[in-house]
Formats: C-alpha cells, sequence, structure tokens
C-alpha cells in the first residue's frame, strides 16, 4: 500500500550512499583516473560507466542489512561467525582505512601546496576541523557537512568541458581497448579497486543504522536506501569519467603516457590547456572536496567497523565521554594519518598501490556481505530469483578479479 506523500518516502534516507560514494571519488581515485586518461586516452572511460552496476549492487546490499538489522557489517559477522572473523575483516579494514586516510592527507597537502600552505598547516588544520565536527556534531550534522564538501568535487565536470574532447576520439577510445599496453592491467585492477572499496561497505551500512527509518515502514526504508545508493553511483563514476577525460583530452593527447602522481603535476600539466588559474582553481577546490569528503567517511568506517568488532560503543549519538575508544581511534587515525605525510614527503606509489589492495581485500569483505545477505536477513527481504542471479554475478566477478589480483602480485605478474 502506498503512502500518502509521492516521492517524499523515497528521499527520506538519501544520504549515506551519496556520502559513500562522493568518498568513493577520493584523492587515490582522482590520480588514478588522472593517470588513466594521461597515459591510456580515452581507453579506460568506458570502464568508469561499466563499474557503476558493480558499485550499485554491492553497496545495496550493504545498504539493504543495515536497514533491516540496525547494526553495522562487523557486528553481524560478531554475531554470526564469531568475534575472530569480525577480528579479521575489520583489521584488514582498518589497515586499508589507514593507508587511504594517508593518501587522502597526500590530497589535502598537495592542494595547500597549490595555495602556498605548508604541509603541516594544511594537515594539522583539517585533523582539528574534522575532530570538532564529529565531537560536536551527531550524525546528520556531519552527513550534510560531508555532502556539501564533497559536491565540491562537480569541479571536475567544468575541467572536463573546459578540455574540449575530441568526439572521434572518445568514441574510439571507447571501442578500442588497451589490455596489450604495459601497465594496462596495474591501472585496470587500480580502477576498479577505487570504485568498489571495503570501507565504502562499511560506512554506508554504519551510517544507514545510525541515520534510522524516520518514520518509514521497513520497504519504503529499503526502497529509499536503493534510490539513495544509485544516485551516488552514478554521479561518483560521472566525475571519475570526467576526470579522465579532463586529463586525456589535454596530456593524454599532446604528452600521451606522461605519468601523473600528485595533485600539483596534474594543475601543472593542465595549466597550458586550461589556463594556469583555471587548472589550479578547478583542480584545487575539487580535489579538497574528495579529500575532505573521504576522511570522513574512512575514519568513520575504521572506527566503527573496529569498535563493532570489539563490542565497543560506537554511535555518533554517544558523547565522547560514553565512546571513548570509538573517539580516540576516529581522531587517532586522522592524526597518524597526517603525521605520515608531514614527515614521509614522497608517498606517489602508495596512491596506486592502495588501489589494488583495496581490489584484494575485495573477496574478504564481499564474501561476508553475500553470507550474511542469506543468514542475517529474514527471507522476504533476501535478493530472490533475477535479482539474487544479478547479485551474485556481479559481486562473484568482484570476488574473483580480487582474487585474480592478488595471486598475481604474489605471483610477481607484472601490470
Amino acid at each position: 500500500m502506498k503512502r500518502a506523500g509521492g516521492y517524499r518516502p523515497l528521499l527520506a534516507l538519501v544520504g549515506p550512499g551519496l556520502m559513500a560514494m562522493l568518498a568513493d571519488t577520493d584523492a587515490g581515485s582522482v590520480v588514478t583516473a588522472a593517470q588513466s586518461g594521461a597515459r591510456f586516452g580515452y581507453r579506460l572511460l568506458l570502464l568508469q560507466f561499466a563499474l557503476v552496476p558493480f558499485i550499485y549492487m554491492a553497496q545495496e546490499t550493504a545498504a539493504r542489512l543495515g536497514v533491516a538489522t540496525g547494526k553495522g557489517q562487523a557486528e553481524l559477522i560478531r554475531e554470526h561467525f564469531g568475534r575472530g572473523w569480525a577480528m579479521l575483516a575489520s583489521g584488514t579494514l582498518w589497515i586499508a582505512c589507514l593507508g587511504a586516510l594517508v593518501t587522502e592527507f597526500a590530497g589535502i597537502a598537495g592542494v595547500g601546496a597549490l595555495a602556498g600552505l605548508p604541509r603541516p598547516i594544511s594537515a594539522g588544520s583539517v585533523v582539528l576541523a574534522l575532530t570538532v565536527l564529529v565531537l560536536a556534531g551527531g550524525y546528520r550534522h556531519v552527513e550534510r557537512i560531508g555532502i556539501a564538501v564533497g559536491l565540491l568535487e562537480l569541479a571536475f565536470l567544468a575541467a572536463a568541458a573546459l578540455a574540449r574532447p575530441d568526439a572521434g576520439a572518445v568514441v574510439d577510445g571507447l571501442v578500442h581497448s588497451a589490455a596489450a599496453a604495459p601497465g594496462y592491467l596495474t591501472l585496470l585492477a587500480a580502477n576498479v579497486g577505487s570504485a568498489v572499496i571495503p570501507w565504502m561497505l562499511f560506512y554506508q551500512q554504519g551510517a544507514v543504522v545510525e541515520k534510522g527509518r524516520r518514520g518509514l515502514m521497513l520497504e519504503e526504508a529499503i526502497a529509499s536506501a536503493r534510490a539513495d545508493t544509485l544516485l551516488g553511483a552514478l554521479i561518483c563514476q560521472t566525475i571519475t569519467a570526467a576526470i579522465v577525460v579532463a586529463a586525456a583530452a589535454t596530456v593524454g593527447t599532446a604528452h600521451p603516457g606522461v605519468s601523473l602522481d600528485s595533485v600539483g603535476q596534474i594543475a601543472q600539466a593542465l595549466a597550458p590547456f586550461l589556463g594556469p588559474r583555471a587548472a589550479t582553481i578547478l583542480f584545487g577546490v575539487g580535489m579538497a572536496g574528495a579529500s575532505l569528503a573521504a576522511i570522513l567517511v574512512v575514519s568513520l568506517a575504521g572506527a566503527w567497523g573496529l569498535s563493532e568488532a570489539l563490542g565497543w560503543r560506537h554511535s555518533l549519538t554517544d558523547s565522547p565521554r560514553q565512546a571513548a575508544k570509538f573517539y580516540t581511534l576516529l581522531a587517532g587515525a586522522n592524526a597518524v594519518a597526517a603525521a605520515a605525510v608531514v614527515l614521509v614527503p614522497n608517498l606517489v606509489d602508495l596512491t596506486v598501490g592502495l588501489q589494488v589492495m583495496n581490489a584484494c581485500l575485495l573477496p574478504i569483505v564481499l564474501g561476508f556481505q553475500l553470507v550474511l545477505e542469506r543468514r542475517a536477513l529474514p527471507p522476504r527481504l533476501r535478493s530472490r530469483g533475477p535479482r539474487w542471479a544479478a547479485v551474485l554475478v556481479l559481486n562473484g566477478a568482484l570476488i574473483v578479479f580480487g582474487l585474480a589480483t592478488a595471486a598475481g602480485l604474489l605471483g610477481g605478474v607484472p601490470g
């Protein structure tokens, strides 16, 4: 039976999915997408849109689990598989989160450098501001600020438009593969690893729990979470595609094969084509929005996951006194990552390498999620028929890809 109010129930839970996806286009993703465009032109552009159903299916399952059970992923793993398995899942998540936070703060430091700010000032001020926001805010306040900041990434769309891509070259890149080119497989793995990220799954499920149903019936809440997830996936991959286009239409055309490893290098490389001011402002603003949104999401996902596995209080509605360990994890992770960026100047290898590591961690996280979909949800809320087949195929493909990436790295197979 349809409730009065039209579209309002459908939009009631919009936020967690959009926030997760804006964070998905993080500093590492920006550098990975820019490298893809610079080295292979438009040949990795189609991949960005092909990843939308993979992102949606993975994140939708996480959202549905959160809405239906009111529990985060690590908490469900602990209940159904035991504390040891929960610690394995949340421990690998924590490692991935720390690495991700380092790349996000490196992005912030890069933006600060464009403005003439030293690393300690730019990184330290962000740690302080985000710590105050989380301690003083509560979930809804954090989400509103995070989405507002994340939408600064729309500057990348303006950069792509100013780059004036050639339509014929775009079509040619969409239909021709670069699979035989050196380094292609590594960037392919990095793009997949930057699209479906373990901490996104933990975050969206935890954020749905924090937000609650807001008076919606269960089916309405799930429909709203699905709409939120689809909207976020489409926006995320459109922004990522814009970065590929901006790099391919400029650097990738004039200097094909060049490597872009940092915010400064990207801005400098685009300056002759977009103009120094436009390149600096657009990529500086976009990167700032991407990094800030990601820092919020990554630090919350890591702290939620580990706290759930350990049985600690972990809600943003809890005061710092009530959930001292949770807030210590949250602030401590940001402080450690910022310190690493200040003390270790060269973090280039970490950026793309982290995206590849995310692909390797996908089998663990997605494997648990698929089993929880059958164990933790009542039968009427489980995927069935063609939908369940799609969930298995898309998530299974990501798991196989992650296993293949891990095997390739362990076997020393070059990209």
